[in-house]
């Protein structure tokens, strides 16, 4: 889909809040593109195992991960929350100024939701990309990446 931003065609700029001047980069993945568009950078990213009631708002998702968690909602890291089903996704994000809250909704298919014992996961920014594609978090064929401390 191809809307008007400053005057220029934009792919995927149906996304995009209308009315407010922002920087388009090239991308070809529409997820990317929002990511860069919103200049999201984290130090982690939680997610919360099991489900979430997909009707709580910012103050509620806040709430469960400063009194479940025990970890601070203000901090640089994205939470991610998933309903009942595993079709929906809610992410929170503290932006400085205020909460940014982050919705998507799959039409068909569900995500693989890890349903450990555990309250919260950390997870990198591969498996996010992972989970967000409909992959389960752990690939046991994937390459890992190892760290040497000597060489020969």
């Amino acid at each position: 889909c191809y809307h008007t931003i400053d005057g220029n065609y934009h792919p995927y700029a149906c996304s995009i809040i209308p009315g407010y001047n922002y920087q388009i980069y090239n991308s070809c993945k529409r997820n990317e593109l929002i990511m860069q568009v919103l200049n999201i950078t984290v130090d982690h990213v939680f997610l919360a195992c099991g489900f979430t009631d997909m009707r709580k708002s910012i103050d509620g998702l806040a709430a469960i991960v400063q009194q479940n968690f025990q970890l601070d909602p203000f901090s640089n890291a994205l939470f991610i929350f998933c309903g009942r089903r595993h079709d929906r996704l809610k992410a929170l994000l503290w932006r400085g100024d205020g909460f940014l809250l982050l919705y998507k909704r799959l039409d068909n298919g569900r995500f693989r939701w890890p349903q450990k014992q555990e309250d919260v996961i950390s997870i990198t920014e591969q498996q996010l990309r992972w989970l967000l594609e409909g992959l389960d978090i752990c690939q046991p064929n994937a390459v890992k990446h190892i760290f040497p401390k000597h060489t020969i």
